[in-house]
Parts: C-alpha cells; structure tokens; sequence
C-alpha cells in the first residue's frame, strides 16, 4: 500500500490518502474524541498514537490533526502509515455503522434544500480536497449555520473561508441567506462553560 500525504491549510493537521476507500463517495465522518471512535476500529486505533488530538474519515482519505503544534509530523507520520497498513491488512471495517453526511431530506423547505444542493455540489468537494469537509446545522430568519469538520476545524483561514468564500457564494445563488455563521460544537460548549466557571471563581477571590 502506498499512502500520500497532503498538506491542509491547517499546519496542524495532515491528509493521508491511502489509495483504497475509506467511507465512499459522498460520506464522511468527524471524530473529536476518542469516546466518538467507539464505532470505528479504525479510527480507535489511530487515537492511540501519542499527539492525535481528532480523526476526520473523508470518501478516500483521513485526516489527522495533532494536540499540539510542537508535535513534529516526521515523528507521527511512520506510526500513522503503519495504524493505517496494519488496519488494512486486516478484516476489519473501517465503520460498523456508518452515516450518510449527505444532507438532503424530504422535509426541508425549498430554501433549505437549495443550500444543502448548494453545498454538496459546489462547496464541498472544494473543502474535501483541503481534507476537510462542511455540514449543514440550520437555517433560521436569513442566517445559515454550518460546521466545519476535519483539517478545517479551528483552522487559522476557516473564518476567511467561511466569510469570502462560502457566504459570498450562498448570497450569489440564494439572496435569501443574508449571513453565514460557524455553528458551536459539543466541545465549543464545553470549553466556554468552563471558561465562565473559572472567571467567575477569578472574580470572587479577587472580591475577598
């Protein structure tokens, strides 16, 4: 098996392409944590590898995005090569329940499904080939929330991205989308939870 690498527009992240299908066109998968691989051996044994912070699965490739900007890729790269040889060597699945991301559905409204054709046609294979990709969350009084997944997440240019490309090309199609947000994830969520907690106990011990 002969696996490339490619370079995302996040340094802290890296595309593997292994020559051979991971999930299939039109399917991917975010892993953010190791509690979300439970159903990928695939995916398991990657978070193994000292540094891997998440797993993207992408139709035919796999995104790593390291904890740490210190972490060097020539140290992770070979016990990545050998994770994704071994696993292929194996009878394994990559997915033992796999989910369709495509996003169509036969209750969405007409303006919906516009933006959902929209991006599987023409925003998303752009942002796979960065190793990424980018999800539909909802679409309420004229702003369009979507999450990126993959290298995409927490990249330094998402945000440009997000603004100059894929507002500038939703308003073009569909004047009724008037903004384009990032839509918060769990670990979002959580992260500013506990941000407030910590500023809140700040405050009271600077009061005393």
């Amino acid at each position: 098996m002969f696996i490339q690498t490619h370079e995302t527009p996040n340094p802290n992240s890296l595309k593997f392409v292994p020559g051979v299908e991971i999930l299939g066109k039109g399917q991917t998968k975010d892993f953010l944590k190791i509690t979300d691989a439970v159903c990928s051996p695939l995916a398991k044994m990657l978070f193994r590898i000292e540094g891997v912070k998440s797993v993207f699965f992408g139709p035919d490739f796999i995104t790593i995005t390291k904890a740490d900007e210190d972490l060097e890729w020539y140290v992770m790269k070979p016990e990545v090569f050998a994770v994704i040889m071994d696993f292929f060597a194996s009878d394994l699945p990559v997915m033992r329940d796999v989910e369709s991301s495509s996003t169509t559905n036969e209750d969405d409204d007409e303006i919906v499904q516009m933006i959902k054709e929209l991006l599987d046609t023409k925003i998303r294979p752009t942002v796979q080939e960065d190793g990424g990709d980018i999800v539909f969350v909802s679409f309420t009084n004229g702003t369009l929330k979507i999450r990126m997944q993959g290298s995409c997440t927490n990249c330094p240019s998402s945000n440009v991205t997000l603004k100059n490309g894929i507002e500038n090309m939703m308003q073009f199609y569909i004047p009724e989308v008037l903004c384009v947000e990032e839509a918060e994830t769990e670990m979002d969520v959580v992260s500013k939870t506990e941000l407030e907690k910590l500023e809140k106990k700040l405050d009271k011990s600077h009061d005393e």
